[in-house]
């Protein structure tokens, strides 16, 4: 659910950042950076799931096999300051590491600019105000 959001506000954002930059072909960068935003998403969920069944494997657990009438639990896991932090990483890793990928994709190949901090997350607030405005009633 939250990779979804975010893959919309990111294609978006790609879009406004292809608009202002007068690309000739827009709609193929706006795919190529959806694309990347799921591939890349994808690439680390399936890597976190390869964790997560590391860890239940050295904690003595079957993994996800199911049991007849038997009910999966959590046990142990996820619990405790440092389970909430990895609970936080594997829910959220995914979509920034997506969000970084189109980052690099709009800076380097759409709007043609050096690769800085500044320019990597250029035009986030500008999206978030045209959203904003969106959202306003027009006066008659």
């Amino acid at each position: 659910m939250i990779g979804g959001i975010v893959m919309i506000l990111v294609v978006l954002w790609a879009y406004q950042g292809a608009v202002k930059a007068k690309v000739s072909n827009l709609w193929l960068w706006i795919l190529i950076s959806a694309v990347a935003f799921f591939v890349v998403q994808m690439m680390l969920v399936e890597i976190n799931i390869y964790i997560l069944e590391a860890l239940r494997a050295s904690e003595g657990g079957s993994g996800y096999e199911a049991v007849e009438g038997a009910d999966r639990k959590n046990e142990g896991g996820f619990q405790g300051f440092w389970g909430i932090l990895e609970s936080i990483y594997f829910e959220l890793m995914p979509p920034f590491a997506g969000f970084l990928a189109v980052a690099l994709i709009r800076t380097k190949f759409i709007m043609k600019e050096s690769i800085t901090v500044a320019n990597l997350f250029s035009g986030l607030g500008d999206m978030f105000q045209g959203i904003k405005k969106s959202f306003k009633a027009t006066e008659k």
